[in-house]
């Protein structure tokens, strides 16, 4: 619901401002996408192999999901970095609040589906022992897949927009 409200304040404010400055969007972003849809894809074949019973590949799979997450937060601080170098700010413009709101945003969503990560990595052994546990790898795999789902949504709504 944040998503979708921020979704239409930004819409309507880009149409009916006349102060709307187009912000070019930092390319690492594109990268970040794809380490993205990397750790759903490596998250995905963690389930999987917990499904077949190989916990070593489990782990091995959960552990890489992990560090792509981290890697994506990394990189977003990077084009926000490359933002503040380029001269452009939260308050500079009102699509470049617009742009630092939304991955911020996503980012601390994302910092939280992180923390669900972690539970599951120091719970690993656990996890792969007793089958009633592995609902959270199913939850937690949920919140991920939406979260990357919601990013590529985000994306292509500053490509637009911005």
């Amino acid at each position: 619901m944040l998503f979708l409200a921020l979704t239409s304040a930004m819409v309507v404010r880009a149409e009916i401002s006349g102060d709307w400055v187009r912000t070019a969007i930092p390319p690492i972003l594109y990268f970040n996408t794809l380490v993205l849809i990397c750790s759903s894809l490596t998250l995905e074949l963690s389930r999987r192999a917990l499904k077949r019973e190989d916990g070593e590949k489990f782990a091995r799979w959960l552990y890489l999901t992990t560090a792509l997450g981290v890697t994506f937060i990394v990189g977003q601080l990077v084009a926000w970095r490359e933002l503040a170098a380029r001269g452009i700010y939260i308050n500079t413009n009102p699509s470049s609040s617009f742009l630092y709101l939304l991955t911020a945003a996503h980012g601390l969503h994302l910092l939280g589906g992180i923390l669900a990560l972690l539970y599951l990595v120091f719970r690993t052994r656990q996890i792969i022992r007793n089958p009633r546990k592995r609902i959270a790898v199913d939850v937690t795999a949920i919140y991920w897949h939406f979260m990357d789902g919601l990013w590529i949504y985000l994306l292509i709504l500053l490509r637009v927009k911005l």
